[in-house]
Formats: C-alpha cells, sequence, structure tokens
C-alpha cells in the first residue's frame, strides 16, 4: 500500500504547569491509502482442461471446410484430408494451424491435463513426417505461392516455436518432423517481407504486424538472427513514422484484430525503451494515462462467421495490454486491468460457442491468457 504522510498541528496548552506553555509541535501521522490493483487472472489447469477441449473437439473435423484454393486445373481439386494431410480440420488451415499450437502449449504448460495422453496421441499421428510431407507439396504447387501468406504463416511460425521451447521428447520428435515445412515457410516469409513495399492495416487476417510479430518471436526463440534484423528492419520501415493511430475507428465491421495495438506489440519488441517511449508518445499517448479503458466488443450474431470475428478484438487487445504491462511494468502495470476486463467478458461464450467461434477463438483465449502470467508468456 502507498504511504502518505499528513502533517499536522497539535497546539497543547498546559495551564497551571511549572515549566510553563509549551510550543506548539509538529506529529507525522502515517495514514493508508487504498490503491487499486487489478484482480488475478491466470490460466488454471482447471481453465486449461476446458480450453483444450475446443481444439480436441475440431482438429480432425473435416467438414464444414473453407478451401482457400486457386485451381490451374481439374487435378489439383481434392478432398481436405487429401490436400492437407496435417491440417485439415477446424474450418481452414490456419485455425487447424492454432490448435495444433493451442494444444502444444496447454499441454507445455500444464503436463498434468486430463486428456494429455490423448493429446500426445493425436499430435504424433497429425505431425507425422509423412502428413508434413503432404503439407510442403502443396506449398510448393505453383498455384499456392499466396496461400496463407502471411496469416497462416506466422501461425505455423508460432507452432513450430512453441514445439522448440517444450522440453520433452516428443517435442524434439515434432520439431523434427515439421522442419521442412519450417524451413520452407521461413524462406517465403523471407523472401516476401523485402518486397511488401507497405503494411496491410486492416484488421483481420493480412494484418502485417501481427504476422511481424508473431515472426518475430520464432526468429528470437530459434536464435535465427537473420530473421529478426528482417522483422526489425520492416517494422521500423513500415511503422516508425507513424502519429495518432486513430483508434477510434476501430473495430470495422468483421475485425479480430486492432491495427493500433498490433502496431503496439511490435514496436515494443523491436525499439529499446527510450525509443519505444518516444514513439508511443507519438502514436498512442493516451495509454500513459493510469486511467486508461478500453470498451469491450459486442457480438451481434454467434453464428455468423465474420460477425463472430468481433470477440477476437478482447482477446487479441488484452494480449496486447499485458505484454506492454509485462515488459515494462513500472510504466504500464495499470493496463493490466483494462486487459482483465476484455478477457474476462469474452472468456464466458467460447466454451459454450457455436461452431464458427469454437473453431478457433479458443486459440485466442488460450494465448490471452498466457500473457496475464509471464511465465506463461515466454
Amino acid at each position: 500500500m502507498k504511504k502518505i504522510f499528513i502533517v499536522s498541528l497539535l497546539i497543547l496548552t498546559l495551564y497551571s504547569c511549572k515549566k510553563g506553555d509549551k510550543e506548539a509541535v509538529e506529529e507525522i501521522i502515517p495514514i493508508e491509502e487504498p490503491v487499486f490493483e487489478a484482480p488475478k487472472l491466470t490460466l488454471t489447469l482447471e481453465q486449461a482442461n476446458k480450453l483444450v477441449e475446443l481444439p480436441l473437439n475440431c482438429i480432425s473435423q473435416e467438414y464444414p471446410n473453407k478451401l482457400d484454393q486457386t485451381l490451374t486445373n481439374k487435378g489439383e481439386i481434392g478432398e481436405p484430408k487429401e490436400l492437407h494431410p496435417a491440417f485439415y480440420g477446424c474450418f481452414d488451415w490456419h485455425s487447424s494451424v492454432h490448435a495444433h499450437w493451442s494444444l502444444v502449449n496447454l499441454l507445455r504448460n500444464f503436463p498434468d491435463l486430463k486428456k494429455a495422453e490423448q493429446i500426445k496421441e493425436q499430435l504424433q499421428k497429425s505431425l507425422s513426417k509423412e502428413n508434413i510431407s503432404g503439407e510442403v507439396a502443396y506449398f510448393n504447387r505453383s498455384s499456392s505461392k499466396l496461400f496463407e501468406r502471411t496469416y497462416g504463416w506466422s501461425w505455423y511460425l508460432k507452432l513450430a516455436e512453441e514445439l522448440h521451447k517444450w522440453e520433452d521428447p516428443l517435442a524434439r520428435e515434432l520439431e523434427e518432423n515439421l522442419q521442412p515445412l519450417t524451413l520452407l515457410i521461413v524462406k517465403k516469409t523471407s523472401e516476401f517481407l523485402p518486397k511488401l513495399k507497405f503494411p496491410v492495416r486492416t484488421g483481420e487476417h493480412a494484418n502485417t504486424a501481427f504476422a511481424l510479430v508473431f515472426i518475430y518471436d520464432f526468429a528470437e526463440s530459434t536464435e535465427n538472427v537473420e530473421l529478426m534484423d528482417l522483422v526489425k528492419n520492416r517494422a521500423n520501415t513500415y511503422y516508425l513514422k507513424d502519429k495518432d493511430c486513430p483508434v477510434e475507428y476501430e473495430p470495422s465491421g468483421f475485425d479480430f484484430l486492432s491495427p493500433c495495438f498490433e502496431e503496439i506489440d511490435i514496436m515494443r519488441r523491436v525499439l529499446p525503451q527510450t525509443a519505444f517511449d518516444l514513439w508511443i508518445k507519438d502514436f498512442f499517448p493516451e495509454i500513459k494515462n493510469v486511467d486508461f479503458s478500453m470498451p469491450s466488443t459486442e457480438v451481434s450474431e454467434r453464428k455468423d462467421g465474420k460477425l463472430v470475428h468481433l470477440e477476437g478484438v478482447n482477446f487479441s487487445r488484452a494480449w496486447v495490454l499485458y505484454g506492454l504491462a509485462n515488459q515494462y511494468p513500472e510504466q504500464y502495470e495499470h493496463l493490466k486491468a483494462p486487459a482483465n476486463n476484455l478477457i474476462s467478458g469474452s472468456l464466458e461464450q467460447i466454451t459454450k460457442d457455436t461452431y464458427e467461434a469454437s473453431h478457433w477463438l479458443g486459440s485466442f483465449a488460450i494465448y490471452a491468457l498466457n500473457q496475464t502470467k509471464p511465465n506463461l508468456a515466454e
């Protein structure tokens, strides 16, 4: 608690005293003043056991399925599982990838999960060498140059990063299985980013800042200095001169990311503290206010796969606020309270949600909750 000191003058006049009148004396009285602290919000084993059901329920569900394909001939048409032997479930490729990330992340942080053995069996089945070879073949199609660029690429590297950080024999096996596709995605990323003259500032999949965050984290974890330097260069080129981000224009109708917040998330990583302080004063000065708040977005129709995107805005904004508070607690500890509010309101919905939301929102919830506890966010 913060102590404040009130100096009060107590004038004590003593009558009929041989020593005569006494002078006024000053007494320092400590008074405790309550200071608001954000309520504790962490990812618990109980929550993990509930959240892990979401990826488990969809990871082998082939239909409904949204294939993002460019066809050059009818021979390229196929069933989802034929085209994507590893990542065919959860409605689309990138959602399947981050469903696998969810399983690895929860198992790494909570090895005592009730379904730990089932999860391990599923991961071995999905991420076999043969299945990853099939994924590599799809990416090598002449018609697949743009496939999942850059949202799916970045989530795939997040999965590779999670396996790399997991200290378990199974993780070493799976990381080795993924290596051909990991190298291919890194190569495609390294070739593409220098060609991207302007960043994509949408609040959906193509957002460049979001991709750069996950790519940077992968590069840092795997000590890929060349890729780290590339991300730093592109981030500074794209965002260093940005000012007065118009957060009042957010979100757009189908957003699940905040363009303003995603910029903060990448720039806090690539800039040293002094430079970041100067940058954010120009870009988003109000975030420094101790009474900073951010209202939740509300979804009007949870069975609409596009409208339910808005639930993702709450989780993604929360993880940015928590990341900033964790990195610079002396300046941004106050951001944990609004981050908590954003998470709490949406967390109640997703374990009982429609498939349009549950096939992907669980990953966003898990990633956001990871950030509430620094040792889980590492």
